[in-house]
């Protein structure tokens, strides 16, 4: 065997790595109600322009990504797009929100839908912050 570090990795080689470590997570918790997540906002062709990807996995929504070209900010589709996720989170069962961004991306966006920063690592990238945050749900 050997470990050789990789430029540019095979996406079906990352994707062994997450469902092993899915299952290995269920093993252990005992948790299998994991279920992605997307939203997009799309051309009139179809083209993904921006949009929201996550999971929802043990009463938990987390939210990987969350991209709105620069061209279509402050028109409300971050903002649509994030209450669709809060929305479906709730259907699922979620009690809470966890996304990270950094200090330099949207931060005051997130706070402005009642996310608080739980985590913060700084120097990362250097001279910034990268963030932990949650928004507990209710019924």
């Amino acid at each position: 065997m050997e470990i050789k570090i990789e430029h540019e990795p095979r996406p079906e080689d990352i994707h062994i790595l997450e469902e092993r470590l899915h299952d290995f997570n269920v093993a252990r918790t005992g948790l299998d109600d994991g279920k992605l997540l997307a939203a997009f906002v799309r051309a009139g062709d179809g083209a993904t322009i921006g949009g929201l990807f996550g999971w929802t996995w043990g009463a938990t929504c987390y939210i990987r990504y969350l991209f709105i070209p620069a061209a279509l900010r402050h028109q409300g589709y971050g903002s649509r797009l994030l209450r669709a996720a809060e929305s479906e989170a709730k259907a699922r069962g979620c009690t809470q929100i966890v996304l990270e961004t950094h200090d330099f991306q949207a931060p005051d966006f997130y706070r402005r839908f009642g996310f608080e920063v739980v985590g913060r690592v700084e120097g990362y990238p250097r001279g910034h912050a990268y963030l932990t945050m949650v928004k507990a749900l209710s019924a």
